[in-house]
């Protein structure tokens, strides 16, 4: 159900809990938009650092903060977001990123000229802690189909994030949301764009137009188990893609290529992570698990992550409890992120 007002055309909506320091730059950001023709939904997550009162001392009309009472996990504080009550088109943003003065301005041209799109986006850039820019995102396409956006996203080359999308309220609404059956809800914003792109096709502004801000925990830091389970959901996402043609060619293509860069990156974090922590799985289970991922999307190639000299090495030196130990070491004592 929409906002019964003649001049409200966007809702953006921000899950928080304890957004510290952060989350007064973002605020900021949402309330000096050029475009004043919004409201902004705080979906607070049982906050105890002062965040929601601290928003609420800024007397703005146009925010509304939805308290939790107890604590959430991130899934089900996000999937609040279909509860509420929105405008005609919708946009959520993590509690430490930025959008620029003319994000909402920027939007409304898009869709004034691709009003038949089900997905808008503008390009950005990756920002540090600090908020010193480490790199522009990767160019996009103005116009692209879910196929071939989610051909890109498996070659990586393009740059998707949580923040920056607009969508209308009531596509967002009738497919559930974002899909909370994620852990930590990795992957599932790409699920979620896929599905909104299928319904026509997704428009992108060339205009840079936010800021997504990367912690040095985000690259540097291990993943439980719960990013192998995320992944794993993904992989069965892609194979019931694969019922519709077009999907199933961009699957079958790009694929083995998909499968390796994580194959990769995952390997290295299970090295990163001790034994313990990791249910015990050892890089060379996940290797084979890979592999399986593999034949299940891309069944007529064989996949050989052994034969990729960076993951050969992460399995070697995860065989033995020394090689593993020395390594722990070395991750602890070098700090610099990787982006």
């Amino acid at each position: 159900m929409n906002i019964d007002s003649p001049t409200y055309q966007f809702t953006i909506i921000l899950p928080v809990r304890n957004g510290g320091e952060y989350v007064k730059g973002c605020v900021h950001s949402i309330l000096n938009q050029t475009v004043s023709e919004f409201n902004f939904v705080v979906l607070d997550n049982n906050s105890s650092d002062g965040t929601p009162e601290w928003i609420e001392s800024l007397n703005d009309n146009r925010i509304s903060i939805h308290r939790s009472t107890k604590d959430l996990t991130i899934e089900e504080n996000w999937a609040r977001a279909v509860e509420v009550e929105k405008n005609e088109y919708v946009t959520l943003i993590g509690h430490d990123d930025i959008l620029m003065p003319n994000f909402l301005e920027v939007m409304r041209n898009l869709i004034a000229i691709h009003p038949h799109a089900s997905l808008y986006h503008a390009h950005f850039t990756y920002i540090d802690a600090q908020g010193k820019l480490i790199r522009r995102c990767k160019p996009m396409d103005e116009k692209q189909l879910a196929h071939e956006f989610l051909g890109h996203f498996l070659c990586a080359l393009v740059d998707t994030m949580g923040t920056g999308f607009v969508i209308r309220s009531n596509d967002y609404d009738r497919i559930g949301g974002i899909p909370a059956r994620y852990p930590n809800l990795l992957f599932a914003d790409f699920e979620l764009w896929i599905n909104l792109t299928k319904i026509s096709y997704k428009a992108t502004a060339f205009d840079t137009c936010f800021s997504f801000r990367l912690h040095q925990s985000m690259t540097t830091s291990s993943a439980d188990v719960k990013f192998h389970k995320a992944f794993a959901i993904f992989i069965q996402f892609l194979k019931n893609l694969k019922t519709e043609p077009s999907f199933k060619e961009a699957i079958e293509r790009y694929g083995i290529e998909f499968i390796d860069y994580y194959c990769k990156g995952l390997a290295h974090r299970l090295l990163r992570t001790p034994r313990k922590q990791r249910n015990n799985i050892s890089v060379g289970d996940y290797l084979n698990t890979c592999k399986e991922y593999a034949h299940v999307l891309v069944p007529n190639e064989e996949y050989n992550p052994e034969s990729k000299f960076p993951i050969r090495i992460a399995a070697t030196l995860d065989d033995y409890r020394l090689t593993r130990s020395l390594f722990l070491l070395f991750k602890k004592l070098y700090k610099n992120p990787i982006y």
